[in-house]
């Protein structure tokens, strides 16, 4: 999939918002050990060394153009090319930080545990995962893509939502860690522009359909999908839209032995 960090850019304070959040129930003293994984432009990265000062701060991405932005911005600190499933480090991590990055990958069954593997006792496994699939934003699209038109381009894109509920992840991480603290936000965030919701999409769940369409398609399926957005997310009195988002957050500490 291709990523494009100036459109990933255009709400950045409302996508790091949520890192922040997480960051904020992080309760680890002194790292010396912190990765990010699917780091994306680097920005949380950044925020993670400025407040662990001390540590060794690496980004982990699967893509090379989000990557050579980070590395542009942020030279001083260390970037890793590679995938999250593949995730093995020489050094393990006393924080493994993930933001927005682990609903891109399936059998969160295996790779959670795997994960966790990779910390050093006392080690911090922090997530935070939109967990909007049932929304508008994503259910139109879905739907536009499983439709008789598009089916056979698109249909098998679509896939089950990736995020399970807490109670899923509770039983999963509970046997395997000390401390475990889940919890669920909703953002109704206020976005401005034309078709917000579509700006907001582009960068991230359209982006797998518009990359598997050629020459006219593209245009022609995110013309009839931004016309689906403004039918489920209409402009506000003052012009704004209100785009509600879930997201799931899961801190998870393993023993100290």
């Amino acid at each position: 999939m291709s990523w494009n960090p100036d459109q990933y850019h255009l709400y950045s304070d409302h996508r790091l918002r949520p890192a922040l959040d997480l960051l904020s129930q992080v309760n680890l003293m002194s790292p010396m050990t912190i990765y990010d994984l699917g780091c994306g432009t680097g920005n949380v990265t950044a925020i993670l060394s400025q407040h662990w000062n001390k540590a060794i701060v690496a980004g982990l991405d699967s893509s090379e153009s989000m990557l050579e932005k980070a590395k542009k911005d942020h030279p001083a600190l260390e970037w890793m090319h590679g995938e999250i499933s593949e995730f093995s480090p020489s050094s393990k991590a006393n924080l493994l930080f993930s933001n927005a990055a682990l609903h891109w990958l399936d059998d969160h069954e295996s790779l959670f545990p795997k994960l966790l593997k990779n910390l050093r006792p006392g080690g911090v496994l922090a997530v935070q995962m939109p967990n909007n699939f049932s929304a508008p934003s994503h259910q139109t699209l879905y739907d536009l893509a499983q439709s008789d038109k598009w089916l056979d381009k698109l249909g098998h894109l679509v896939r089950p939502a990736p995020v399970h509920n807490i109670d899923w992840y509770y039983d999963l991480l509970s046997p395997l860690v000390e401390k475990l603290n889940l919890w669920e936000s909703r953002y109704f965030q206020v976005l401005e522009g034309k078709n917000a919701v579509l700006e907001w999409t582009k960068s991230t769940a359209l982006r797998p359909f518009l990359d598997a369409l050629e020459g006219d398609d593209v245009s022609e399926f995110e013309e009839e999908y931004a016309d689906l957005l403004l039918e489920a997310y209409p402009h506000r009195e003052d012009g704004a839209t209100l785009y509600p988002f879930s997201r799931l957050f899961i801190v998870a500490q393993i023993a100290d032995d």
